[in-house]
């Protein structure tokens, strides 16, 4: 199959494109290896809730309950399959429409299907892979919001949680193995299941990339546009669409 010739679109973005999202992950990554990781976290259901979480150690979270299985497999199906990623994907084939990306798949109402069942499948790929693999790792990758006060720190809360996890009986928190492929397990399979013939790893990784950084921003929006069970976010039914425990902020 021919290339794409010099006056049609980049098959990549720029380069300063790529460093931002490279310097964001990285940003992500340094976050959660620092030595201050557990005054990040807080608990997800605590009989105090005046207690904070900065003078505690993982190992020490009495507070936490670890999820039933039956919690686990409705956030699966919901982060998966639910209304949430439906409306992103639409978002996101509408955007590929207007940027006629791939163009291979042409326009109109098929082109848009295409680009729908496409990130569609991305997405339940990626949700699947990342509880299949938390399963097998015996990790709760559910959201906690925090309960610590100022924006900075309830950000670089959000943050971490996008590369970490809860293991154990006592909710330690961890380093994600599947938190961190499964976004690229999804761009992979895309890439090679059904793209056009001259997308390649590089494609699958620069996706994966995006799709990282569209977990950040639901964990973001999670902790800070909830406002309460009234809110319309909770109407739409996102908030705490990881089905963890909210706790009281103090």
């Amino acid at each position: 199959m021919p290339r794409e010739s010099a006056s049609e679109k980049p098959l990549y973005p720029c380069k300063s494109d790529m460093k931002i999202v490279l310097v964001m992950l990285l940003a992500i990554a340094g976050l959660a290896a620092a030595p201050v990781l557990a005054g990040a976290q807080s608990p997800a259901d605590s009989a105090d809730p005046a207690a904070t979480f900065a003078g505690t150690t993982p190992g020490q979270l009495n507070f936490y309950t670890r999820p039933t299985e039956a919690t686990k497999l409705h956030n699966y199906l919901f982060d998966g399959f639910g209304p949430y990623p439906i409306s992103v994907v639409a978002g996101a084939a509408a955007v590929s429409q207007l940027d006629d990306s791939p163009p291979e798949w042409k326009e109109g109402a098929a082109g848009f299907g295409r680009r729908f069942a496409s990130d569609y499948g991305m997405q339940a790929v990626t949700a699947s892979t990342r509880y299949a693999l938390a399963e097998a790792f015996h990790e709760d990758t559910l959201y906690y919001r925090c309960q610590c006060k100022g924006v900075f720190r309830r950000l670089r809360h959000a943050l971490i949680s996008t590369v970490t996890s809860r293991r154990g009986e006592d909710g330690r928190v961890v380093f994600s193995f599947p938190a961190l492929v499964a976004p690229y397990a999804g761009t992979m399979t895309a890439v090679y299941g059904w793209y056009p013939r001259r997308y390649d790893a590089m494609d699958g990784f620069r996706m994966g990339n995006y799709s990282l950084l569209g977990y950040a921003g639901a964990n973001l929006s999670l902790e800070f546009l909830y406002t309460g069970p009234r809110s319309w976010i909770s109407r739409m039914h996102l908030n705490n669409t990881h089905g963890a425990p909210v706790a009281t902020s103090y």
